[in-house]
This record gives C-alpha cells, structure tokens and sequence, in this order.
C-alpha cells in the first residue's frame, strides 16, 4: 500500500489554467504560502501547447480601445513577447512553469489529480486527496483557503457546494435574452488545428471513420472560400473555433472523452471538404498539429453570494465591492455546435463598455473556505458567456488569489473579508497594477500622491502630473499618463518633489504598453500578422531612478532593456531623500515615451 504525504498550506488552488495561475501567483506574492494541484502535465488550460487557444478578453482582439487586462495576465504577455518572439506554445508552457519556480511560496504540483475532498461540519473544506500518477505518489492536503479553480467546479462539486448549470429562464433572473423555459444545455469543446504550407500541392486522403461535410452543411461556417475570408483573417492556417460538440445530447464532463473522438470525426471531415469539396485555396497546406485535448467553455458555476447577470453587463452595474472587470461579447455558441448546422455557430451581444465584476461571485455561498477563479465563477449562462474567457478568468483569478491571502492573514473566510477589507483588497489590486473601472489610487500610503510633478517637457494633453492621479492607464478622452516629447538626442524626466526629508523603501513605475494593442500568443498567422513583433516599442527600455536630497543624488538605480509595464524596485535600506527622479533613455523603439503612474512607499 502507497502512504499519502501529507502537506499543509495557507492557500490550495485546484486547477492550472489562467485563473489557477493568477490565483496561485497573487496569493504567493502576497506571502500565502500556496499549492497549485494540476493535472496536466503543463500550466495555462486552454491557453497551454495542449489546447493552443489565445487569450480573449475585454478588448475584445484590439477592437475596444485601451482595454487589455493588467496585472499578472500582462506579466505573462510581456514575457512571451521578450522571451518568445516565435509565439511557441510550448514556449509559452515553460514561461508559466518558470513564474511558479521563481515564486518561494509557491509548491507546483503537475501531473496530479485531485480524487477527493474532506468536508467538515458540512460547510468546510479541511484536506483534499490528490494522487500524481507518474511518481504513484499520494498527497493528503490541508489548507486555510481553498480556490476551484478546474474549470468544471470540480472541487466544489465534491465539497456540496451549490452550483448552477444550463441555461437560465428570462423568469429565473429577469434576462433579456435568456430562455422562455430553462434547460441543462451548454456550450460544447473544441479542438484545434495547425497547418503547414509544403510549398506544393499536397493531396489529402480522407480517413474512413471522418465525417462528410459539403458547402451547404458549412454555410454558416466560415471557412476558406475565397481571398476576401483570407484578409479578414478566417483563413486556414489554424482553427476552427466552430469545431464544437457536446451540451446538448453529450454532456460536457461525462461525455467527455466521447466528444473528443467525434471531435476528430469532425475535424477530419472538414479537412476533406477544405481539400477536396471544391476550391478553397488549401491546395499547399498539410495537417501539421491537431489538439487532442478539447478546449472547454462551460459546464459548472458555483453559486456565491452573488450571481452576475446580464443587465449587469450590458447596464454595466457599478458594485461597491468590484475587484475584476469583463468586456468580451456575450459568445453565446450554439448548443451542441456540429451537430446543429442549420444555425449560426454563435449569437453576440456585445457590452457598451467595460463592466465591473464584484468580489461576491468569487466565492462560495455555502462552503465557507471555497473561492472560485475562472469561467466557473457565480454568474448566468448569459453573463458566463462573456466572463469565461481567460483575461477576464486571470483578472479574477488575481483578485481571488490577494483575497485569500488577506484572508489568511487575518483568519477570515473568504465573505468576512470581502465585509471588512475590500478597500484595502481594491487598492491592493490597483498597486498590483490590476484594472477596476471607475476606481483609482486611494492608497494614503503611497507618498507621491503628495508631492509636485515637474517635467523636462511633454506632450500635449499628457501632463507629468498625470503619473499621481490614480489612474494607470487612458480612459476614454483622458490619457491618464505623462508622456514625453521626444527622446533622440536628449534624456527626459519627471521628478517628484516631497518638499520634505522621506524615508523612501519602494518605487513603483507604470509604464505605456499600449493597451489598445493584440499581445498574445496566437496560433493563427493572419493575427499574428497584425501585431508588432516582440517587445512593444512604446515601451520604455533604459532607465534611471535618482534618489536626491538637497540638491544632492543620494542613490540610484539603473535599469538595461526593460520589457515590462509594470515595475517594482523594492531598496534593501531605506533611502531619506525629498525628490527622486525617472530618467528615461531609451523605449524600445518609438520616439517617444509613456509613464502612467509612478508610486512610492
């Protein structure tokens, strides 16, 4: 008989995707000493070399202007960006592995599925049961806080949590466009492809276990029938996010491997009609990578104390205790996508704005230690449909990961914290560089909200004093940022005047990433094609920080081929000085450079 090791943690998150990952990294990084259970032998769900889906989120692909999530989610796109210009999956994969390896406070367990939960007077999760097969080891793991964060609300299914599935009632909720009758139905999976172009025509032989697809099955599917698809980017080289089975006749989870075998049936059958149903311009293209592992979209949400719905999106509610934000169309994708061809493989409605998500839906209403982080958050249907993408899952995976450590150091559960800290959680998340709409810097500890902002120039409408008004990044007609006018042949600054001594032990720098840019990792090409290739040249490479007392620089920090927005110089002593100065060299690449925000503690 194999012993289970036991462990203990502060904070246990179950499930590896983007909403485990920020969950995990912030409870860490606020000093929880956390387990990341996952069972893949990777990290990133369906943003991993598995599944090789892009991340989507509130700026809709570069659609909606300066919308793109910050935070850890933009850490991770700045990493690729630097360190993986060939925008490789696999890469990617190991710039997640390296995030957690790099985090003290973080035990990453791979390949490790958890089997089962202890529950405590029916409303407290104490241990859970995990078992990584390639080591045949069993861990028994207790912990303070426990985060689902499987997607399929897994962990809070064992545990008894109350959880909702299908689509609602207009009666249920008061929806708009929900459903006259309710029923279980939801989205279905989707693998995807990759091709390769062989530089001569290439025949395709079609397996005899694929399906039979002509144009008419595919009307509604847009697929290679012309140049004008190619432009607009539903060419062939990767795809299709239409390949989807199961919510209607298979069940998501139970079925699950079954999908994924007619999934392949599908994919095959669409591959024959690309290259042999008629003139699709595929003549040079081979199968080159195809997904075994389906990219799910919905099966489980935990209910929390409360459930975002649709009038929330599209009124764009505002929420005392907002700490994430969402803007991706409500995507609400046929149910049982493939097998109902006689209809559009999705129906959108798109949010005017942004939309607040509130620290209520990110943990449970019945199991007093469980949050939740991803798609499996407490919303309906028709709100999941667009909250379920993987910005929108890390963003809150973020706020779910600060949460519970403050929970953790304070020993509150999870809703005892959202009643006496969320102030202090919102503004933790805006120093973290984490985007609230409609809030901003309130931190009373943040010494450069007091001092005066003088410049070496600027642009027009990007004063310095914009670095100290709260706001890290442009919003609407306001840019929000101090922005440089030219950097050729001179340095420019910006200096902060305390007019007074300060012992200064931390300086945090927000740089212009430009926020209304695509930056992820992508397996189609067309994309990839619209984006600047590597580091985003508004971004500023090379750097002084001067620490000045009379007149007098004290100290200083110099920083060589910066990458990242978001920068954090914590001093090993205190510096006492009364102004500090950013100078600033180079970006990597424009003329000009962009500061957002500049605190100091």
């Amino acid at each position: 008989m194999i012993d289970w090791i036991k462990q203990r943690y502060e904070v246990v998150v179950v499930g590896g995707g983007t909403g485990g990952v920020g969950a995990a990294l912030a409870a860490a990084r606020h000093g929880a000493k956390t387990a990341l259970i996952q069972d893949r032998p990777v990290l990133g769900g369906n943003n991993s070399s598995e599944v090789r889906m892009h991340i989507s989120g509130a700026d809709q692909h570069a659609f909606r202007r300066n919308a793109r999530e910050t935070g850890i989610v933009e850490e991770i796109a700045l990493k690729n960006r630097k360190y993986n210009e060939q925008n490789s999956f696999c890469v990617s994969d190991t710039i997640y592995w390296e995030m957690m390896q790099e985090e003290e406070n973080i035990t990453l367990y791979l390949n490790t599925s958890m089997i089962d939960v202890e529950v405590s007077d029916g409303n407290r999760i104490e241990k859970i049961y995990a078992v990584q097969l390639p080591t045949e080891k069993r861990f028994e793991i207790e912990g303070d806080i426990f985060v689902d964060a499987t997607g399929d609300g897994t962990l809070a299914y064992i545990s008894g949590a109350q959880y909702m599935r299908g689509r609602e009632a207009k009666s249920d909720f008061g929806e708009e466009h929900a459903l006259t009758k309710a029923d279980g139905y939801t989205m279905g999976n989707t693998i995807m492809f990759t091709t390769i172009d062989m530089g001569r025509k290439i025949e395709f032989h079609k397996p005899s276990w694929a399906y039979t697809y002509s144009e008419e099955d595919l009307i509604y599917r847009k697929h290679m029938d012309g140049e004008a698809i190619w432009r607009a980017k539903a060419g062939t080289d990767s795809g299709y996010w239409w390949i989807e089975l199961g919510g209607l006749d298979r069940d998501i989870i139970a079925d699950g491997e079954e999908i994924r075998d007619h999934l392949l049936k599908v994919l095959y059958g669409v591959w024959d009609h690309m290259k042999n149903g008629g003139d699709h311009h595929v003549d040079n293209l081979a199968l080159d990578w195809i997904g075994f592992v389906p990219g799910k979209r919905e099966s489980r949400r935990i209910v929390g104390d409360y459930i975002l719905r649709e009038e929330d999106l599209m009124e764009n509610h505002l929420f005392d205790d907002a700490v994430a934000y969402g803007g991706w169309t409500l995507d609400q994708h046929t149910i049982g996508g493939m097998d109902n061809l006689t209809d559009e493989p999705a129906h959108l409605l798109t949010p005017p704005k942004p939309y607040q998500i509130p620290y209520r839906c990110y943990y449970s209403k019945d199991i007093e230690n469980l949050m939740m982080a991803g798609r499996n958050i407490s919303c309906t249907h028709l709100a999941m449909s667009s909250t379920r993408v993987m910005a929108t899952c890390m963003a809150g995976g973020q706020a779910v990961g600060t949460a519970a450590a403050f929970a953790v150091k304070n020993h509150f559960t999870p809703r005892e914290t959202g009643q006496k800290l969320i102030h202090t959680i919102q503004q933790e998340l805006l120093k973290d560089d984490c985007y609230i709409p409609e809030l901003k810097n309130e931190d009373e500890r943040d010494l450069a909200r007091y001092a005066a902002v003088t410049s070496s120039g600027y642009a027009e409408g990007c004063e310095p004093e914009n670095v100290i008004n709260g706001v890290h990044r442009s919003v609407e007609e306001n840019t929000n940022m101090w922005k440089t006018n030219g950097l050729e042949n001179d340095v420019q600054w910006i200096c902060l005047d305390f007019g007074r001594t300060i012992e200064v032990k931390e300086v945090i720098l927000r740089f212009d990433s430009d926020l209304s840019s695509e930056i992820f990792v992508s397996i189609n090409k067309k994309q990839l094609e619209d984006q600047e290739t590597g580091v985003p040249t508004c971004l500023v490479k090379d750097y002084r920080l001067e620490f000045l007392c009379a007149d007098q620089i004290v100290y200083q920090i110099r920083e060589t081929d910066n990458y990242l927005r978001h920068r954090i110089h914590k001093l090993q002593d205190s510096i006492v000085c009364d102004r500090i100065k950013l100078l600033i060299q180079n970006t990597n690449g424009q003329p000009e450079a962009g500061v957002f925000e500049i605190r100091v503690y």
